[in-house]
């Protein structure tokens, strides 16, 4: 088994050092790529669309983030992954032979484990849902026809393009293998078509949401210190991490195993939060709800807050504390996207029609 996973491994350096070698201008674009998967997209940028322009593929963009990302952790916590970045020095594969010479970069040294790979899986499952939401779109409201099957092809080549160069990306800066990358993507798109199914997410309670934050959370938790007493560290990858990273400065406590947990379980509490508070109610569910003009200034208003709210990031010197934050700073995105700045729009818009009567 050992020797199998060594020669998967083995062939996987290859296509780094490959890449890295043929395509070292392009180092910019692979990092901007790496960094445009990254899931804080997700929640800044495409959900605060998603959701003004169709509430239900809003929803479901963070249930599938969040929830592929649980699993993404769950699974890099069973498989025990490794990554090229460490493997490499520390593997037995080049008793024989000289270490290949692998580059790191700004988005090499993450702390978790390899596999499968966290940016794949969760651009495969966000990008389903959104390609999906557009597909939808046009069956209902066009006829079967030659341009729609070609819209349709563009639109999954499209999807794919951008899961092959994440892919690329991720191999590239040494931060995974190829075949770590493609269970990602393959996991992310099953996790985005189970939730096509589930309609429960979208009429959930509050106490539903935090029954579920509370599971995911003590279940990550308790599965963690149950290894934990076996004998089995599963933050074994940290320290891997800060032993073979080039550049100290390279290793974020944001990229650790119990932040993304702790910063996507806020975001579900958060979302839980706004759709079950009053400020929603009265500010998107009235006639003023769907009028394209409010519309059209929650999202603008929503990606400006959210940009600048982005930019505060909590101190890390002490790990207990960064982690409240974190959680805290994620359920404040959603709460902020759909019921504060909605409310205060619509509390602006009426104010100024009362002047203008």
């Amino acid at each position: 088994m050992e020797s199998g996973m060594d020669l998967i491994h083995g062939s996987g350096i290859q296509m780094v050092q490959y890449l890295q070698t043929n395509y070292k201008d392009s180092q910019n674009l692979f990092l901007f790529i790496s960094f445009a998967a990254d899931l804080r997209n997700t929640f800044f940028v495409f959900f605060p669309i998603w959701f003004y322009l169709c509430e239900s593929v809003g929803i479901k963009l963070i249930w599938v983030a969040v929830i592929g990302d649980w699993l993404n952790l769950v699974f890099k916590w069973i498989l025990f992954g490794e990554r090229p970045y460490w493997w490499v020095h520390e593997t037995s594969y080049y008793r024989n032979s000289s270490i290949p010479n692998i580059e790191q970069f700004p988005g090499t040294c993450e702390t978790g484990p390899g596999s499968p790979s966290g940016h794949s899986m969760g651009s495969a499952g966000v990008y389903y849902v959104m390609v999906s939401a557009v597909l939808t779109l046009i069956i209902q409201k066009c006829q079967p026809s030659y341009k729609n099957w070609c819209l349709r092809g563009m639109l999954w080549m499209a999807f794919w393009g951008i899961q092959v160069c994440v892919s690329l990306s991720r191999i590239f800066l040494a931060a995974h293998f190829p075949h770590q990358v493609i269970a990602g993507v393959i996991s992310g798109m099953a996790v985005a078509e189970a939730f096509g199914h589930i309609g429960l997410i979208y009429r959930a309670s509050l106490k539903r949401y935090v029954s579920i934050t509370l599971f995911l959370f003590f279940f990550a938790l308790g599965f963690y210190l149950l290894l934990k007493v076996f004998g089995v560290d599963l933050l074994w990858s940290v320290e891997k991490a800060k032993r073979w990273c080039v550049n100290a400065e390279w290793v974020h406590i944001d990229t650790t195993p119990f932040a993304g947990l702790l910063r996507n379980l806020g975001t579900l509490f958060g979302l839980g939060l706004a759709l079950n508070s009053q400020l929603y109610t009265e500010s998107c569910k009235g006639k003023q709800g769907q009028e394209f003009k409010f519309k059209l200034y929650c999202i603008v208003s929503s990606l400006i807050i959210l940009h600048l709210f982005d930019s505060f990031k909590p101190p890390a010197k002490i790990e207990l504390l960064f982690y409240f934050l974190s959680f805290c700073k994620s359920a404040a995105v959603p709460l902020t996207a759909v019921a504060i700045i909605p409310y205060c729009i619509s509390h602006i818009t009426r104010t100024h029609d009362k002047k203008m009567v």
